[in-house]
């Protein structure tokens, strides 16, 4: 599990595809010395085992399904990748509950600067916006927001200038792709409503005060 607080822009230092799957190392000014073999590390919101940890630099295998699905395999040498260690008790919970499983890739579509903020609209599929409302969380790169609006295709979240100065979202120019993971609790929502809960109803949700019916 991770927090959506970004703790190191590190770089790609290599990537490789190998048949069906890939492997990337990464340099980060990050301490690795409390992290082995084996331990998760989030690397632009996907969680990655880590293989080999050598001086700042780790490695990690990247399945066929993490290629297909986020935008590990767009990445060359030199990129920037949000990173994040796996979560631990003594650790903040800063954000929300992480997965780090995308969801989809979305494109982010327009940036707009309103005063020291940058709003950022992404364009993001149907089956994850099904999952997305507005005043929510949502993993943007890793990096833990907040949904500012709702679009028929997409959303917008303003993004503070502490957390430009600490992802890559400005090296993120607009048409780039980012992947994206939902809320957890959403997931559970949406499947208690859409697969027969027969006691989990709009009406029960709306009587319990999770939501005011229009």
């Amino acid at each position: 599990m991770f927090t959506g607080i970004i703790e190191d822009v590190g770089r790609v230092k290599s990537i490789e595809k190998r048949g069906a799957f890939g492997r990337i190392t990464v340099e980060t000014a990050l301490s690795l010395k409390e992290v082995k073999t084996g331990d998760s590390i989030a690397v632009n919101g996907a969680c990655l085992t880590a293989t080999s940890v050598s001086g700042k630099s780790f490695s990690a295998d990247i399945s066929e399904e993490s290629l297909n699905v986020t935008t590990l395999g767009g990445l060359k040498p030199g990129d920037p990748v949000n990173l994040e260690l796996a979560l631990t008790l003594s650790k903040p919970l800063g954000g929300h509950m992480v997965t780090g499983h995308i969801d989809g890739v979305g494109v982010l579509r327009k940036k707009t600067t309103r005063g020291e903020n940058l709003v950022i609209e992404v364009a993001a599929p149907q089956g994850v916006l099904a999952q997305v409302v507005k005043k929510g969380s949502i993993t943007v790169e890793g990096i833990s927001l907040t949904v500012a609006e709702l679009l028929p295709d997409g959303f917008t979240v303003a993004v503070i200038p502490h957390t430009l100065e600490k992802t890559n979202l400005l090296s993120k120019g607009e048409g780039s792709k980012v992947n994206l993971e939902t809320d957890l609790i959403g997931k559970y929502v949406e499947k208690f409503l859409t697969k027969g809960s027969s006691r989990i109803t709009e009406d029960f949700l709306s009587e319990h005060g999770f939501f005011r019916k229009k």
